[in-house]
């Protein structure tokens, strides 16, 4: 699959775009479908993503995007698309009763940037909210986002954490994403809701991600850290598509599943592949710790299929992205901490 991506437009366009499985998966589920959390980094893809699946598979279902939504462009773009905007506040219970009940959940909220001058917030966002609206649709099938920050460090050998593996979260953020997780599987177990805890390592979309860090540091000259040595990623577009397929795999109590792609990837590796892309000397400073945070993945996969997009291919979209010129987030993913103080 060749990932030449030269404009936003474009590339939002490719991280909604259903692929077969996607549409089959929307011509068999039941329900329409609410985005919680939409505004930020994935939800608009994601939302629009659903939405254009159903129109292919011809389902006739409202798909519905809650946010606060700090961008008017943002849902301006959603509308366009046929998805239906709810603004509303996550961590206000009128807010939140006030939705619409819908069958199925995508629930994307969540805090980790600044989650050190705000542990208190960083909580209530990644607890609060989730009992909220747990409580108000237990009645439905809700997928989750969680991270694999749940995990303990582990030694690259080891082929990542799997999800049978006791948690061991390092730092508040994690902690409070183990909270999020626990939250959800208390309502699961008390009240038969059926969930998908949706563990998701490093998704890049171009203008973010760790790929993405890593290749800007080396097109501006500055050292690549190595203190985390190795790391996963996914495609936000398979990721995307992962999440929506994960509807049909909700369960009580909850199933954790795993979310990124299939190989590990070495920082240094990466860092020297986009210096030699960039016609750019690496620069490293730090040094290997033996572990890093890393998710086994093949459960997912082998009941979602594998990646459409490999590590390669994305390194290669990434190199060009920067190259042409295209725009970052300007939010940094961290994946050198292993103290959990994001």
């Amino acid at each position: 699959m060749s990932l030449l991506i030269r404009s936003e437009s474009e590339l939002d366009d490719v991280l909604s775009a259903p692929g077969q499985g996607d549409v089959e998966a929307m011509r068999r589920l039941a329900g329409d479908i609410m985005v919680l959390g939409a505004g930020g980094k994935m939800g608009p893809s994601l939302a629009c993503l659903a939405r254009r699946a159903s129109d292919a598979a011809g389902r006739v279902r409202r798909v519905i995007a809650a946010s606060r939504f700090s961008s008017s462009e943002i849902m301006d773009g959603l509308e366009r698309r046929g998805v239906e905007i709810r603004q509303c506040d996550l961590t206000d219970v009128t807010s939140v009763e006030r939705l619409p009940s819908c069958e199925n959940v995508l629930f994307l909220a969540g805090r980790k940037f600044g989650s050190t001058d705000r542990p208190d917030y960083t909580w209530a966002i990644n607890t609060l909210v989730p009992a909220l609206v747990a409580g108000r649709f237990c009645d439905s099938r809700i997928v989750a986002f969680s991270t694999g920050n749940v995990y303990p460090f582990v030694a690259p050998a080891s082929q990542g954490s799997k999800e049978e593996d006791a948690p061991a979260p390092a730092g508040e953020y994690a902690q409070s994403c183990l909270g999020r997780e626990r939250i959800f599987e208390y309502y699961s177990r008390e009240r038969g809701t059926q969930v998908v805890l949706f563990r998701l390592n490093y998704a890049v979309d171009l203008r973010y991600g760790v790929l993405v860090d890593i290749a800007r540091r080396v097109h501006e000259g500055r050292a690549v850290p190595l203190d985390v040595g190795h790391f996963n990623a996914i495609w936000q577009a398979d990721a995307n598509s992962y999440a929506l397929r994960s509807l049909a795999l909700c369960q009580s109590p909850p199933r954790a599943l795993n979310v990124t792609g299939s190989e590990i990837i070495s920082v240094r590796d990466a860092a020297r592949f986009f210096a030699d892309r960039f016609g750019r000397a690496a620069t490293f400073e730090g040094k290997e710790s033996g572990v890093a945070l890393l998710s086994n993945a093949e459960r997912c996969h082998a009941l979602l299929g594998r990646p459409a997009v490999s590590a390669g291919q994305l390194m290669e979209a990434v190199a060009g992205w920067i190259e042409s010129g295209g725009r970052s987030l300007d939010k940094p993913t961290h994946f050198e901490v292993r103290d959990g103080r994001f």
